[in-house]
């Protein structure tokens, strides 16, 4: 068998059943279909590693995406951060020059051990044909095992179409979903945070994305329920409970200000005297710049990294899988006391009604406006009131991932909105939305873009109608890099020139791409349009021209007069 047969072998042993990448290593995919590896061909390497992301959020399987060297190995970097900062574990295979032609200037020759070493959290060349499975089987270890994220192997391209010895071996080990190894904290821990959580007066948990990448989103729902113990998640974590349950408070961080869904259950955190974070980082915008979390409450950490426990907050450590722990957890809390929790019930569930309830109708003149522009909140209200727990909704990153995080409303525990919080770099909406078709071809998918963003990935939309890949892409055309020029008004009171963008007919790009495009100016027009998208069979391009001083409620910006200009 070559190099290329001996690889695809091997990922097909591990469940992959897509790769994503354009057409090298150009051996690995002529020998991929042979093994019922189905290509996914995109246009620019940057986009497919996005894809991979969301392809492995969903799926929960190890996403593999490849590259050539050089350049396009270079444009797999951004897509990797996001994933490495976000725990999704994706294999990249990265072609690399011929073994005899190493370090002597060959075509496109770049240091690629050096170029991951930010972005991966294993990089490995592999240089000899009958140890391809080894080093699949290493790579797939590391991209699935602990804290998940990318790894990196490097293949020289002689190596694919080199004979590899004849094997007597027959692996069986199929390591391509994950978590792979699951491992629950300390029982003595566990039983000393079920005391701290039953004690307390005023508990919260704030539940970060983790919960999704250990698919412990059931588990969650049965604590909050069985337990009575309010429950907040962060952009990341959106979905990991119901929002319509009586104990769910939606998203707490950065953008409680007037307009939000929790502007008026702030106390609910800041007042909190115990707080249990899941799969939570911590990060800046998910605390406000640390300024939100109490500093005289008391902490509970779970999380498979031992690192982020303690990072920003001193925390009883629980280091472990979250899916474990909770239900580790749970059981230590039956041998509490829960009457506590129980008598608190009905007021928490009265406080929390009625904080939604003023946040609603704080955003009711725009959810419901008709201006034209259209505000970007209208166009929200309306998707939530056609979206179903099916429903897989993505986002790019600025304020698309706020619009989808304020605005939607989860209606199950484990309902998927996908945002790149990771790292938050522009240009992951369409890709996201691929990837996840990818995933869950049956599902319907929507994808929320702002144009700067959109702009850098028109291209997938020819791999979005060469694939069969049929999604449902809202543009918000408000012709502004919409955070940058807002923020640089709050902060400097102007803005800089890149700021301001000519305008961009979005709905004919995608028509020249073969997809629908459908421009939308009226507010009434935007409804209709969405539910024949979402019937249609092809991929549609909303493009909506929206009001550029529409903002979503940053604490930052929080009705700052400058904005109103």
């Amino acid at each position: 068998m070559s190099g290329a047969h001996v690889m695809a072998q091997a990922l097909k042993r591990h469940g992959v059943e897509v790769i994503f990448g354009q057409s090298i290593p150009a051996a690995l995919f002529l020998a991929a279909p042979h093994y019922g590896i189905r290509q996914i061909g995109y246009r620019t390497e940057n986009a497919g590693s996005v894809m991979a992301d969301a392809y492995a959020r969903i799926s929960h399987k190890v996403a593999v995406v490849t590259a050539q060297n050089g350049p396009a190995a270079t444009l797999l970097v951004p897509g990797l951060a996001e994933a490495y900062k976000a725990s999704i574990p994706i294999v990249a295979i990265v072609q690399d020059v011929a073994r005899p032609f190493a370090d002597k200037n060959a075509f496109q020759e770049l240091d690629h051990l050096d170029l991951f070493k930010g972005v991966a959290k294993w990089i490995r060349r592999v240089a000899d044909v009958n140890r391809i499975d080894d080093y699949v089987d290493m790579a797939f270890t590391a991209a699935a095992s602990g804290r998940p994220g990318p790894a990196v192997l490097i293949a020289p391209i002689d190596m694919f179409v080199e004979t590899a010895e004849s094997r007597n071996d027959s692996r069986m080990a199929s390591l391509g979903s994950f978590p792979l190894d699951r491992s629950g904290p300390d029982p003595d821990r566990v039983a000393e945070a079920a005391k701290l959580l039953a004690s307390a007066e005023r508990p919260l948990i704030i539940a970060g994305g983790g919960v999704h990448v250990s698919d412990a989103a059931g588990e969650l729902a049965a604590l909050q329920e069985h337990f009575s113990i309010p429950v907040a998640t962060t952009v990341m974590g959106k979905g990991a409970v119901d929002e319509g349950h009586p104990l769910s408070i939606g998203i707490v961080g950065y953008f409680m200000a007037t307009r939000s869904r929790t502007k008026h259950l702030r106390e609910l955190v800041t007042e909190a005297d115990v707080i249990m974070l899941i799969g939570n980082r911590t990060n800046q915008n998910g605390t406000d710049s640390w300024s939100l979390f109490p500093k005289g409450a008391k902490y509970i950490h779970l999380d498979i990294d031992g690192h982020e426990i303690g990072r920003n907050y001193e925390a009883l450590r629980l280091v472990g899988d979250a899916k474990l722990g909770i239900k580790a957890l749970s059981v230590a809390l039956e041998d509490e006391d829960g009457a506590k929790r129980k008598a608190a019930r009905p007021a928490l569930e009265k406080a929390i009604s009625e904080g939604l309830t003023k946040g609603r109708a704080d955003a009711e003149s725009v959810e419901t406006s008709n201006a034209s522009p259209i505000r970007p909140e209208r166009l929200m209200r309306d998707l939530d009131s056609v979206l179903t727990p099916d429903h897989i909704v993505v986002s790019d990153a600025s304020y698309s991932s706020i619009w989808v995080g304020n605005h939607l409303k989860s209606r199950k525990a484990g309902m998927r909105f996908l945002t790149p919080r990771g790292l938050a770099g522009l240009g992951w909406g369409l890709p996201y939305a691929l990837g996840a078709k990818c995933a869950r071809p049956d599902a319907p998918i929507f994808a929320l873009v702002g144009d700067g963003g959109f702009a850098h990935v028109w291209s997938e939309l020819e791999t979005a109608r060469r694939m069969g890949l049929n999604v449902v892409v809202a543009v918000l055309n408000n012709s502004i890099l919409g955070y940058e020029k807002h923020a640089e008004k709050v902060i400097f009171n102007e803005y800089s020139d890149a700021c301001d963008f000519t305008p961009v007919d979005h709905a004919a790009i995608a028509r020249g791409a073969g997809c629908e495009g459908v421009r939308i100016e009226k507010a009434q027009d935007f409804l209709p349009a969405l539910k024949a998208a979402f019937a249609a069979n092809t991929t549609t391009v909303l493009d909506v021209i929206t009001d550029e001083r529409a903002y979503p409620p940053i604490t930052m910006f929080n009705d700052n007069s400058v904005l109103n200009y």
